[in-house]
């Protein structure tokens, strides 16, 4: 693609980055194909050929952003299946970043769309104001009928019908191995799974020092910074995000680390990128650093050879986050791993496709979120799986609010599969009984 760029926007490195994505692109529509807005909409100005023409027009001209070009940059999810689709290599990522960074910077949205966004923005990447909020969420749950704004709707939709009880297990602190000490870690605890889904983490913990992990929750490590930095809410998402080096960095340079595990993969492929969103800071080389070790759960458990298990007689139908095989190209980990410890996996069709979660996009924009939800749950449930698995909480969340199917996170199976307890999700549902490996 032909750019205009002049000489002294291109100083800008945000707009030299968008400058050589742009050159990458050669207009031939590959992406359409895979984007699940393109597939639900059916507007050229909903796939990724047509935004990066908003983009390039908005940023070549420094033009105040008009309510067409931020419609069509709203409705991108983020999945990045146009990435992986991609013949040319276009890092449609760094470049939809730069846009609503821009955005946010040049726009004003109604008044009702600022305050959702700031809404969202002070309570999601804080687990205890989170927590409250989903209690009153709960509590509000039966006076929906009386909302008249869908996406107030889809928030009150969002709370669990248990909201789990806070575990001390995400608390700064130590976990010693069992038996000699193979690597040093330290886990993400995150931020919004804290408050949806205690037992992740447990799991997490439990199995990495069963498999002579010691496991070591960083103090001073929070949110990852993904759930602003994708409403272009840079300033917050860079201050969560640099709290997060310092703290591991301390690790590091302290009693060393050979990882920094992730098991929720929309803040992997965040905490990834760090080297790229600090590249102009002072922080750039230890950003670099973090990047440089992290990794998805799964990532790690291949590198400690997973005790292998007998058949269990269960059904899992594998649900793979756009975030974990498009952002971070884990693709056959999780599955591996499953069979491994002895269940049968089974992917539904188009499992390329978002399910419509996307951080705060079922919260955003519910209708086509609904859209791509009810979508993906009919192709998982063709399957007729016992179980279904997924390694991101958004995905969790979105998935089990459309099916009675029990949703769990790998690592929760691989957990119970190699001694761990039955996971929560499992003990009052009529599944299969699974023989725990001791």
């Amino acid at each position: 693609m032909q750019t205009t760029f002049t000489k002294k926007q291109l100083q800008d490195p945000a707009i030299q980055r968008s400058n050589e994505i742009l050159r990458n692109c050669v207009h031939c529509g590959f992406c359409t194909a895979t984007c699940p807005t393109y597939q639900v909409l059916g507007d050229e100005l909903d796939s990724p050929r047509g935004r990066i023409y908003l983009i390039k027009d908005m940023l070549e001209n420094e033009r105040v952003p008009d309510e067409k070009t931020v419609k069509h940059v709203d409705r991108c999810l983020s999945c990045l299946a146009c990435m992986t689709t991609c013949p040319s290599g276009v890092h449609y990522m760094h470049l939809v970043d730069h846009a609503r960074e821009y955005i946010e910077a040049k726009y004003k949205r109604p008044f009702t769309d600022r305050v959702l966004r700031w809404v969202l923005a002070q309570i999601l990447p804080y687990p205890m104001r989170f927590r409250w909020a989903l209690i009153g969420a709960k509590l509000g749950r039966p006076f929906r009928f009386l909302v008249p704004d869908a996406r107030l709707r889809a928030m009150l939709d969002m709370a669990p019908k248990h909201i789990p009880p806070v575990s001390r297990n995400d608390d700064p602190q130590s976990f010693a191995p069992k038996g000699q000490r193979r690597k040093r870690v330290a886990l993400m605890t995150g931020c919004a799974q804290k408050a949806l889904n205690t037992d992740i983490n447990d799991a997490t913990i439990r199995l990495l020092t069963r498999l002579g992990c010691e496991v070591v929750v960083a103090n001073g490590a929070g949110c990852c910074g993904a759930l602003t930095h994708h409403m272009g809410k840079v300033e917050d998402s860079h201050k969560a995000a640099a709290a997060n080096i310092r703290a591991w960095i301390s690790e590091m340079d302290g009693d060393g680390l050979d990882a920094i595990v992730i098991n929720t993969s929309g803040c992997g492929t965040t905490v990834k990128d760090y080297g790229h969103m600090f590249r102009n800071d002072p922080l750039a080389e230890d950003a670099a650093r973090i990047s440089d070790i992290a990794m998805d759960i799964s990532e790690l458990l291949v590198q400690l050879d997973l005790p292998e298990g007998s058949n269990k007689g269960m059904t899992v139908a594998y649900h793979a986050a756009c975030s974990l095989q498009h952002g971070q190209k884990v693709k056959t980990h999780p599955k591996s791993l499953l069979k491994k410890a002895g269940f049968t996996v089974l992917e539904p069709v188009d499992s390329h496709l978002c399910c419509g979660s996307a951080g705060t996009y079922n919260l955003m924009q519910p209708e086509i979120s609904g859209q791509l939800k009810r979508r993906k749950v009919k192709t998982l449930e063709a399957k007729n799986p016992d179980v279904i698995a997924a390694g991101n909480i958004g995905c969790m969340m979105q998935i089990g609010s459309g099916t009675d199917i029990p949703i769990l996170h790998t690592v929760e199976l691989l957990d119970w599969a190699t001694g761990g307890p039955v996971p929560r999700a499992l003990q009052q549902d009529n599944v299969p009984a699974v023989p725990i490996l001791r």
